[in-house]
Parts: C-alpha cells; structure tokens; sequence
C-alpha cells in the first residue's frame, strides 16, 4: 500500500514537471506561429485551465469567428449565438461529427452515443430515442417515476432536522434513480453503497476529465504513461462497466421478450434477435450496450443534479426570489404535489428554472465538431440574459441553446420534467439557508471546473416549512 502511494505521489509530481515544460513549449509554439501576443497568451491560459471566460474576451477582440491553437492542433472559435446557430442548427449535418478526444477514446472506443459518429452513432441514438419515448420520457409514466423519487429525497432531507448539509450525494441519487428506472426498471435505496460508489466515480470522472494534465494529454497522447489521472478516469470507467454487467447479467435471468421492463432490456431483445438471425456485423454488441447505458446513466445524472445543486444554493444566495417562488407554489398548487402540468401556471418558478441554467452554464466546455477535415470548436454560452419576466409571463428566447443542433439531448423532455419537478417539491416543503453563522453573502459561486462546472463545495439548511 505504501509502494502504491509513492508510486501515485511520483507519477503526480513528475506531471506536475511536464506541465509546465509543456506550458513553456506551447508558448514557444505560438510565438513561432507569429499569433498576436494576447492571443498567444489569453489562449494559452485558456487551453492549461479551460476556462471559457478567455475564450470570451477573444472573442470581443476578433470576433465571432477565429483561429487559435490547442497544442499543435488549429481549431476554430465559434461564439457568439449567431454563429453558433448557424453551425449546429441550419448547419447541422455539415457540423454533426464530433472529434473524439484520446481520453473519450480511451473509455469509449467509438461505443455508444455521446463519443461515437458514423453508423454506430445514428443507430445508437436512434435506438436511445425510440426507447426513451416508449418508456415514458416526459410523459405520464416517467412523471410519476419522478415524483415518487422526489417523496424519498424529501425524506432524506428532513433527517437533517434542518442541520447544515452536504447536497451532492443525495441529488445526485435521486437524479440517478429515475433514470435507473428507466434503463433497468429498478431504483436503489439511499443507503446502497454500489449507488453511491457509481455516484462519487461518475463526479470524480467528470471533475478530473477538466484537469490540467488530461488536457495536455489530450494535445499531446504520447504522455498517456505520465497522466495519473487518465489512468484513474479508466480505472473507474471500469469498475462501471463491471457493476453494469451485475446488474445486466441478473437482468438476462428474467428477461421477457415479449414484456420489456427497461431499455436494457430492449437492448438484449434485439442483441438475441440479431444473433439468432445469424448477424454478424450488428452493432447491438456488448461494448455498445455498456457505452450506451452508460451514456445514458452518467449524462442522465450529472447534468439535471448538477443544475439543481445551483438552484438550491441560489435560493439560498437571494432569499428574496426563494421567497416569490414559494409564494407562487403556494397560491397555485397549495400543499398537494406538484404535476408537470402545473408548469404552464409557475411562470415565475419557470423563468427561475431557465435562469439557473443560464447562470450556472454547467456545459460550459468546448465540443468538438469535424467539418470538411478541419477541427473546430462550439462554444455553448450566451452573452446576454436569456429569461425575462414581464406582467407574470415567461419569455423565452430562442438563444438559449441548452439543448439543440443534430446532437440534441436524446433526454431532454426527461431533464426538463425532472428539474421542474424536484425544485418544486423541495421549494414546496423547505426554506433553504445558509449554515448558521454564514451569511447570504458569503455563500460562493464561483464554478469548480471540469468536465461540468459544479458549485464549489458547501452546506445548507433545509428548513421544513409550517
């Protein structure tokens, strides 16, 4: 145990060396390349920290469309919404194809959905966005998943007795359980270590795949050896597989094929029937089948739990607007459940909703998009508020892109059911605040960034309300 840790501490500190020997190279790169100074710098802070305000400020000096340089890659910055709607919406064939990065690679290996193209790609999506609809995503049946979840995550928080509290775990749990319902037709108790073990690795993916030294390998492949945290992104992507393959191998016992219970199981009705057909090229295969589930599980939770960690630590930030919310729940819905139709009457709640997501930007690291064998980035941000309320009516603007172009969210009605619902029903039921002894004030929000940007770590109150 003690060879291991020197041998993590050494790999660290011998990363740590080559990046910023590598920091040093690329500013040796640009200068040869003769790139304006600024850009050589800004970018070049930009590319070791993926940070998008950078990438901004480039854009207000050179536009909406420029060229700068990851590694010894050139790429292309779209920003800006115009541009940006022009390349993933009325340009969306011609910008559908997604670079693969060596880190996706190296987990997915062209599998699934989200890091995949060509024919393995469209029928993947196209089998996800089949079955997703035919088990109820943002209808009656997935409505109901969601709000019995949400009973469960009311009472998780009141065992805090409003004592402060750390809201990743149990969120994160919820968000997985629904979609878990969905893919397996089952949903794991809170105290379930195997769920919270596929939680913390699905989070500490997504935080390391935003670091330092795996965006230098993905510039450079070649120092893969080096990369601690490539080997421990791999390891837990693993170690996911071979919980998926537990739960898959239980369901393979049962299966029905005339009575699907899940996509899963859809899955494995159609593996059957291709290779009882004789099929020998069908790309219902096994790495499919985990990448995709996968896929499915880790975009399924990551993205609304995150969203809604933002919502309630703004509630907490500005009571006042935590205050109309209630107000409105209360004189619309009263004490009963909250129901997807009751949307169309929150519009105060829903313009909350669409401002969190504007504001926390949670998918804020560039996507990559090949067109005509040149590389380009998409930058998803907007420049300017999205969300207007006026006269009690929401106003939704058409530049807010959370979900669009050829790769939108196969999740989508799912998501947006999920966030309305779960914020509702904990705004119905509790006062959120700051730990006793911090103020509004000091509740931070600046992003840590990674793969997504979470909020830094912190606690609050859950005050169950009279």
């Amino acid at each position: 145990e003690k060879n291991k840790t020197k041998k993590q501490q050494l790999l660290t500190l011998l990363t740590l060396v080559l990046s910023i020997l590598f920091r040093f190279l690329l500013l040796v790169f640009f200068v040869k390349k003769k790139e304006p100074l600024t850009l050589v710098f800004l970018f070049y802070f930009y590319s070791i920290f993926f940070s998008i305000f950078s990438v901004l400020q480039l854009s207000k000096q050179y536009g909406s469309v420029f060229t700068v340089h990851f590694g010894p890659k050139k790429v292309v910055i779209l920003s800006g919404y115009k541009a940006v709607k022009q390349a993933l919406v009325n340009l969306s064939e011609e910008f559908g194809e997604r670079d693969i990065t060596p880190i996706f690679h190296d987990f997915n290996q062209g599998y699934g959905i989200l890091f995949s193209n060509g024919e393995n790609w469209r029928e993947m999506r196209r089998f996800a966005l089949s079955n997703l609809r035919d088990f109820g995503m943002g209808k009656k049946r997935s409505e109901q998943i969601i709000t019995e979840e949400t009973q469960y995550l009311k009472e998780e928080f009141e065992k805090f007795e409003g004592k402060p509290f750390e809201t990743t775990l149990l969120t994160a749990m919820a968000v997985s359980n629904v979609i878990s319902a969905i893919i397996y037709s089952t949903r794991f108790e809170y105290s379930n270590t195997k769920l919270h073990h596929m939680v913390k690795r699905a989070y500490e993916n997504m935080r390391m795949t935003g670091s330092t030294s795996v965006q230098l390998y993905n510039m450079f492949p070649w120092i893969r050896p080096f990369v601690a945290n490539q080997k421990r992104i791999v390891n837990n992507v693993k170690e996911t597989v071979r919980q998926s393959e537990e739960i898959i191998n239980g369901l393979k016992k049962t299966l029905n094929p005339l009575d699907p219970r899940g996509i899963a199981d859809c899955f494995l009705i159609q593996q059957q029937k291709d290779e009882e057909s004789g099929k020998t090229d069908s790309l219902y295969n096994s790495m499919n089948l985990y990448c995709t589930i996968n896929n499915l599980f880790g975009a399924g939770t990551d993205t609304t739990a995150t969203t809604l960690r933002w919502g309630l630590l703004l509630m907490a930030k500005y009571p006042e607007i935590q205050a109309r919310v209630q107000d409105e729940i209360d004189r619309v819905i009263g004490g009963r459940q909250p129901v997807a139709e009751d949307r169309k009457n929150l519009s105060y709640t829903d313009a909350v909703i669409h401002e969190t997501q504007r504001f926390a930007n949670i998918v804020c690291v560039v996507l990559w998009m090949k067109m005509s064998g040149k590389l380009l980035t998409v930058q998803w941000t907007s420049n300017s508020l999205l969300i207007m309320c006026h006269r009690k009516c929401f106003l939704l603007i058409l530049c807010l892109l959370l979900f669009s172009g050829r790769r939108v969210c196969p999740g989508e009605g799912l998501a947006r059911m999920e966030l309305f619902l779960f914020f509702t029903s904990l705004l119905q039921h509790f006062r959120f605040t700051p730990p006793p002894g911090v103020s509004e004030d000091e509740l931070d929000l600046s992003p840590v960034v990674g793969f997504t940007l979470n909020p830094a770590l912190h606690k609050l109150c859950a005050v169950k309300r009279s």
